[in-house]
Protein backbone atom coordinates (compact mmCIF):
# COMPACT_ATOMS: atom_id res chain seq x y z
CA UNK A 1 0.00 0.00 0.00
CA UNK A 2 3.12 2.16 0.66
CA UNK A 3 3.93 2.04 -2.89
CA UNK A 4 0.53 2.96 -4.50
CA UNK A 5 0.33 5.85 -1.77
CA UNK A 6 3.68 6.61 -3.16
CA UNK A 7 2.74 6.31 -6.90
CA UNK A 8 -0.48 8.58 -6.16
CA UNK A 9 1.19 11.19 -4.67
CA UNK A 10 3.94 11.24 -7.63
CA UNK A 11 0.69 11.40 -9.78
CA UNK A 12 -0.76 14.67 -8.14
CA UNK A 13 2.47 16.63 -8.46
CA UNK A 14 3.63 15.76 -11.94
CA UNK A 15 -0.34 17.08 -13.12
CA UNK A 16 0.13 19.92 -10.37
CA UNK A 17 3.38 20.86 -12.56
CA UNK A 18 1.89 20.44 -15.86
CA UNK A 19 -0.65 22.70 -15.05
CA UNK A 20 1.25 25.53 -13.83
CA UNK A 21 2.90 28.08 -16.41
CA UNK A 22 6.13 27.62 -17.08
CA UNK A 23 8.67 30.86 -15.53
CA UNK A 24 10.06 33.21 -18.68
CA UNK A 25 13.34 33.57 -18.61
CA UNK A 26 14.45 37.28 -17.56
CA UNK A 27 15.83 38.06 -21.44
CA UNK A 28 12.36 36.92 -22.72
CA UNK A 29 10.37 38.77 -20.10
CA UNK A 30 12.67 41.78 -21.23
CA UNK A 31 11.46 41.52 -24.32
CA UNK A 32 7.61 40.71 -24.30
CA UNK A 33 5.43 43.72 -24.43
CA UNK A 34 3.65 43.35 -21.05
CA UNK A 35 0.29 41.43 -20.77
CA UNK A 36 -2.73 43.31 -21.43
CA UNK A 37 -5.01 44.24 -18.16
CA UNK A 38 -7.46 41.74 -16.85
CA UNK A 39 -10.84 41.92 -18.46
CA UNK A 40 -12.06 41.94 -14.63
CA UNK A 41 -9.93 45.44 -13.86
CA UNK A 42 -12.19 48.06 -12.27
CA UNK A 43 -12.35 51.09 -15.22
CA UNK A 44 -10.72 53.71 -13.76
CA UNK A 45 -12.82 56.48 -11.51
CA UNK A 46 -13.76 59.25 -13.53
CA UNK A 47 -13.25 62.30 -11.75
CA UNK A 48 -15.97 64.09 -9.08
CA UNK A 49 -17.37 67.54 -10.78
CA UNK A 50 -16.43 70.44 -7.93
CA UNK A 51 -19.12 71.04 -5.86
CA UNK A 52 -20.59 74.48 -6.63
CA UNK A 53 -19.21 77.02 -3.70
CA UNK A 54 -21.80 77.60 -1.03
CA UNK A 55 -23.60 80.86 -1.39
CA UNK A 56 -22.19 83.75 0.83
CA UNK A 57 -23.68 86.90 2.13
CA UNK A 58 -22.36 89.42 0.00
CA UNK A 59 -19.38 91.26 2.00
CA UNK A 60 -18.34 95.24 2.12
CA UNK A 61 -16.15 94.82 -1.04
CA UNK A 62 -19.28 93.83 -2.80
CA UNK A 63 -21.67 95.89 -1.68
CA UNK A 64 -22.80 97.44 -4.73
CA UNK A 65 -23.42 95.37 -7.10
CA UNK A 66 -21.67 95.54 -10.25
CA UNK A 67 -18.51 97.34 -9.10
CA UNK A 68 -15.10 96.38 -8.13
CA UNK A 69 -13.88 96.68 -4.11
CA UNK A 70 -12.26 100.08 -4.56
CA UNK A 71 -14.90 101.37 -6.72
CA UNK A 72 -17.60 100.24 -4.68
CA UNK A 73 -16.44 101.37 -1.01
CA UNK A 74 -15.22 104.92 -2.92
CA UNK A 75 -19.09 105.74 -4.16
CA UNK A 76 -20.77 103.92 -1.14
CA UNK A 77 -21.73 107.38 0.34
CA UNK A 78 -22.55 109.27 -2.31
CA UNK A 79 -25.30 106.40 -2.68
CA UNK A 80 -26.34 106.96 0.66
CA UNK A 81 -30.31 108.42 0.80
CA UNK A 82 -31.08 111.52 2.78
CA UNK A 83 -33.39 112.09 5.41
CA UNK A 84 -34.21 115.31 7.65
CA UNK A 85 -33.59 115.39 10.93
CA UNK A 86 -36.62 114.86 13.22
CA UNK A 87 -35.51 113.25 16.37
CA UNK A 88 -38.41 111.60 18.35
CA UNK A 89 -40.36 113.74 21.36
CA UNK A 90 -38.91 112.87 24.51
CA UNK A 91 -35.79 111.47 22.52
CA UNK A 92 -33.16 113.47 24.82
CA UNK A 93 -30.96 113.97 22.37
CA UNK A 94 -28.62 117.00 22.72
CA UNK A 95 -29.82 120.03 20.60
CA UNK A 96 -27.00 121.04 18.09
CA UNK A 97 -27.87 124.43 17.69
CA UNK A 98 -27.80 124.82 21.68
CA UNK A 99 -24.21 124.23 21.94
CA UNK A 100 -23.46 125.78 25.30
CA UNK A 101 -26.01 123.95 26.81
CA UNK A 102 -25.03 121.55 30.29
CA UNK A 103 -25.85 117.68 28.59
CA UNK A 104 -24.20 119.48 25.06
CA UNK A 105 -20.92 120.34 26.67
CA UNK A 106 -20.49 117.01 28.38
CA UNK A 107 -20.72 115.05 25.46
CA UNK A 108 -18.49 117.27 23.96
CA UNK A 109 -16.12 116.90 26.28
CA UNK A 110 -16.30 113.20 25.90
CA UNK A 111 -15.93 114.17 22.24
CA UNK A 112 -12.37 115.58 23.01
CA UNK A 113 -11.48 112.94 25.31
CA UNK A 114 -11.95 110.25 22.22
CA UNK A 115 -10.06 112.24 19.73
CA UNK A 116 -7.14 112.98 22.11
CA UNK A 117 -6.99 109.23 22.67
CA UNK A 118 -7.41 108.69 18.98
CA UNK A 119 -4.11 111.06 18.70
CA UNK A 120 -2.38 108.55 20.99
CA UNK A 121 -3.53 105.20 19.57
CA UNK A 122 -5.89 103.48 16.52
CA UNK A 123 -9.22 104.31 17.63
CA UNK A 124 -11.58 104.23 14.98
CA UNK A 125 -14.45 102.31 16.25
CA UNK A 126 -16.36 102.12 19.86
CA UNK A 127 -18.66 100.06 21.19
CA UNK A 128 -21.29 101.45 23.67
CA UNK A 129 -22.86 99.55 26.47
CA UNK A 130 -23.73 99.27 30.04
CA UNK A 131 -24.15 96.28 32.73
CA UNK A 132 -28.33 95.99 32.26
CA UNK A 133 -31.13 97.16 30.72
CA UNK A 134 -32.33 101.23 30.69
CA UNK A 135 -29.17 102.66 31.82
CA UNK A 136 -28.94 105.43 29.10
CA UNK A 137 -26.57 103.71 26.82
CA UNK A 138 -28.61 104.45 23.26
CA UNK A 139 -29.23 107.75 24.02
CA UNK A 140 -25.23 108.29 25.14
CA UNK A 141 -24.55 106.60 21.78
CA UNK A 142 -26.85 108.64 19.49
CA UNK A 143 -25.35 112.15 21.20
CA UNK A 144 -21.86 110.49 20.92
CA UNK A 145 -22.26 110.47 17.24
CA UNK A 146 -23.79 113.90 16.85
CA UNK A 147 -21.36 115.90 18.48
CA UNK A 148 -18.73 113.86 16.58
CA UNK A 149 -20.62 114.49 13.38
CA UNK A 150 -20.51 118.48 14.42
CA UNK A 151 -17.22 118.79 13.80
CA UNK A 152 -16.49 119.30 10.03
CA UNK A 153 -15.53 116.75 7.74
CA UNK A 154 -16.06 114.39 10.70
CA UNK A 155 -17.94 111.52 9.13
CA UNK A 156 -19.52 109.77 11.95
CA UNK A 157 -21.26 106.59 11.64
CA UNK A 158 -23.90 105.08 14.26
CA UNK A 159 -25.06 102.10 13.95
CA UNK A 160 -27.48 99.61 15.71
CA UNK A 161 -25.99 96.29 16.72
CA UNK A 162 -28.65 95.90 19.42
CA UNK A 163 -30.39 93.35 17.54
CA UNK A 164 -32.97 92.34 20.67
CA UNK A 165 -34.21 95.72 21.57
CA UNK A 166 -33.31 98.39 19.07
CA UNK A 167 -33.99 102.06 19.45
CA UNK A 168 -31.71 103.95 17.53
CA UNK A 169 -33.91 104.06 14.86
CA UNK A 170 -36.96 105.62 17.29
CA UNK A 171 -34.87 108.53 18.40
CA UNK A 172 -34.13 109.62 14.67
CA UNK A 173 -37.70 109.00 13.78
CA UNK A 174 -36.18 106.49 10.99
CA UNK A 175 -38.08 102.82 9.40
CA UNK A 176 -36.31 100.06 11.61
CA UNK A 177 -35.82 98.30 7.72
CA UNK A 178 -33.50 98.12 5.61
CA UNK A 179 -30.67 97.83 8.09
CA UNK A 180 -27.47 95.69 9.52
CA UNK A 181 -29.20 92.88 9.18
CA UNK A 182 -30.78 92.93 6.35
CA UNK A 183 -27.30 93.94 4.82
CA UNK A 184 -25.78 90.44 6.81
CA UNK A 185 -28.37 88.55 5.40
CA UNK A 186 -27.64 89.39 1.95
CA UNK A 187 -31.13 91.06 1.01
CA UNK A 188 -29.50 95.13 0.27
CA UNK A 189 -26.43 96.50 -0.40
CA UNK A 190 -24.90 98.59 2.27
CA UNK A 191 -25.55 101.86 1.36
CA UNK A 192 -29.05 101.27 1.60
CA UNK A 193 -28.51 99.98 4.97
CA UNK A 194 -27.50 103.46 5.71
CA UNK A 195 -29.52 106.96 5.73
CA UNK A 196 -27.60 110.16 6.17
CA UNK A 197 -29.11 112.87 8.07
CA UNK A 198 -29.22 115.64 5.91
CA UNK A 199 -26.93 118.33 6.00
CA UNK A 200 -24.48 116.74 8.57
CA UNK A 201 -22.08 114.30 8.09
CA UNK A 202 -23.86 111.49 10.03
CA UNK A 203 -24.95 108.35 9.25
CA UNK A 204 -27.07 105.89 10.41
CA UNK A 205 -27.38 102.22 10.29
CA UNK A 206 -30.57 100.69 11.96
CA UNK A 207 -30.44 97.32 13.57
CA UNK A 208 -33.07 96.19 10.51
CA UNK A 209 -35.41 93.10 10.57
CA UNK A 210 -35.82 91.40 13.76
CA UNK A 211 -33.99 87.73 13.87
CA UNK A 212 -34.15 84.84 15.56
CA UNK A 213 -30.63 84.45 16.61
CA UNK A 214 -28.52 87.49 16.91
CA UNK A 215 -25.47 86.11 18.22
CA UNK A 216 -25.13 83.58 15.59
CA UNK A 217 -25.68 86.98 12.76
CA UNK A 218 -22.97 88.82 14.63
CA UNK A 219 -20.20 85.30 14.42
CA UNK A 220 -20.88 85.99 10.54
CA UNK A 221 -17.27 86.48 8.89
CA UNK A 222 -19.59 89.60 7.66
CA UNK A 223 -19.57 91.02 10.48
CA UNK A 224 -15.60 91.04 10.74
CA UNK A 225 -15.29 92.19 7.59
CA UNK A 226 -18.17 95.21 7.82
CA UNK A 227 -16.09 96.66 10.64
CA UNK A 228 -12.45 96.06 8.83
CA UNK A 229 -13.76 98.28 6.34
CA UNK A 230 -15.61 101.08 7.80
CA UNK A 231 -12.68 102.82 8.91
CA UNK A 232 -11.83 103.93 5.20
CA UNK A 233 -14.85 105.49 4.88
CA UNK A 234 -15.71 106.92 8.79
CA UNK A 235 -13.75 109.03 11.49
CA UNK A 236 -15.61 107.44 14.09
CA UNK A 237 -17.99 103.62 14.09
CA UNK A 238 -20.10 104.41 17.28
CA UNK A 239 -21.78 101.45 18.10
CA UNK A 240 -24.68 100.49 20.34
CA UNK A 241 -24.87 97.10 21.45
CA UNK A 242 -26.99 94.92 24.16
CA UNK A 243 -26.31 95.09 27.82
CA UNK A 244 -23.44 93.56 29.11
CA UNK A 245 -25.10 90.93 31.84
CA UNK A 246 -27.83 89.92 29.31
CA UNK A 247 -26.17 89.06 26.40
CA UNK A 248 -22.84 88.02 25.04
CA UNK A 249 -23.23 90.75 22.34
CA UNK A 250 -21.33 93.64 23.50
CA UNK A 251 -18.72 91.18 24.76
CA UNK A 252 -18.22 89.70 20.83
CA UNK A 253 -18.02 93.06 19.35
CA UNK A 254 -15.59 94.70 21.82
CA UNK A 255 -13.29 92.10 20.23
CA UNK A 256 -13.84 93.32 16.61
CA UNK A 257 -13.94 96.95 17.88
CA UNK A 258 -10.97 99.43 19.04
CA UNK A 259 -12.54 100.46 21.81
CA UNK A 260 -15.66 100.21 24.75
CA UNK A 261 -17.21 102.54 26.50
CA UNK A 262 -19.69 101.61 29.75
CA UNK A 263 -22.53 103.97 30.50
CA UNK A 264 -23.67 103.43 34.11
CA UNK A 265 -26.50 105.11 35.95
CA UNK A 266 -26.32 107.20 38.91
CA UNK A 267 -28.99 105.51 41.54
CA UNK A 268 -29.48 102.83 39.50
CA UNK A 269 -26.43 100.92 38.60
CA UNK A 270 -24.51 99.33 41.34
CA UNK A 271 -21.01 98.49 41.89
CA UNK A 272 -21.39 94.64 41.72
CA UNK A 273 -22.79 94.68 38.05
CA UNK A 274 -19.85 97.51 37.47
CA UNK A 275 -17.23 94.77 38.48
CA UNK A 276 -18.87 91.99 36.75
CA UNK A 277 -19.47 93.78 33.63
CA UNK A 278 -15.16 95.13 33.31
CA UNK A 279 -14.39 91.00 34.70
CA UNK A 280 -16.50 90.18 31.55
CA UNK A 281 -14.87 92.27 28.92
CA UNK A 282 -11.49 91.47 31.07
CA UNK A 283 -10.39 95.04 31.05
CA UNK A 284 -9.87 95.19 27.54
CA UNK A 285 -10.13 98.18 25.46
CA UNK A 286 -11.80 99.73 27.72
CA UNK A 287 -12.00 102.95 27.25
CA UNK A 288 -14.27 104.53 30.42
CA UNK A 289 -16.89 104.89 31.93
CA UNK A 290 -19.74 107.52 30.96
CA UNK A 291 -21.97 108.31 34.31
CA UNK A 292 -25.52 109.33 32.70
CA UNK A 293 -28.51 110.82 35.11
CA UNK A 294 -26.04 112.64 37.34
CA UNK A 295 -28.21 115.64 39.05
CA UNK A 296 -26.98 119.18 38.11
CA UNK A 297 -25.50 120.48 41.49
CA UNK A 298 -23.34 117.09 41.09
CA UNK A 299 -21.20 117.40 38.41
CA UNK A 300 -21.61 120.74 37.10
CA UNK A 301 -21.94 123.70 39.73
CA UNK A 302 -19.61 126.38 39.17
CA UNK A 303 -17.04 124.52 36.93
CA UNK A 304 -20.08 124.22 34.30
CA UNK A 305 -20.60 127.95 34.13
CA UNK A 306 -16.45 128.95 34.31
CA UNK A 307 -16.79 126.15 31.15
CA UNK A 308 -19.72 127.79 29.40
CA UNK A 309 -18.66 131.49 29.62
CA UNK A 310 -15.34 131.03 28.42
CA UNK A 311 -16.16 129.17 25.48
CA UNK A 312 -18.72 131.96 25.02
CA UNK A 313 -16.17 134.79 25.37
CA UNK A 314 -13.84 132.80 22.54
CA UNK A 315 -16.60 132.40 20.27
CA UNK A 316 -17.45 136.28 20.33
CA UNK A 317 -13.88 137.28 20.37
CA UNK A 318 -13.73 135.25 16.82
CA UNK A 319 -17.15 136.19 15.94
CA UNK A 320 -17.38 140.00 16.85
CA UNK A 321 -21.15 141.59 15.96
CA UNK A 322 -22.80 138.23 15.33
CA UNK A 323 -26.26 138.42 17.16
CA UNK A 324 -26.69 135.19 17.07
CA UNK A 325 -24.62 134.62 19.44
CA UNK A 326 -26.57 136.45 21.96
Amino acid sequence: MSRVHDALRRAERSVELAGRPSQPSARSAAASPAPPPPVFAPPPREARPAAPPAETIPSPAAAVAGAAPDESMAGLLEQVEEVPFQPAAGSLLVDLNQPYEAPMGEFRALRTRLNHMKSLQPLHSVVVTSPSQAEGKSVSAANLALVQSHLAENNTLLADFDFRRPIIHNLFGLQRSPGITDYLMGKVPLHQAMRRIAGTPLYIMPAGEAVINPLELLNLKEVRILLDRLPSLFNWIILDSPPLLFAADANLLSTLCHGTLLVVRIGHTTVDSVARSMQSLCNNNVLGVVVNAARRGELYSKYTYYQTYYAKEEVEAAHPGDSTLA
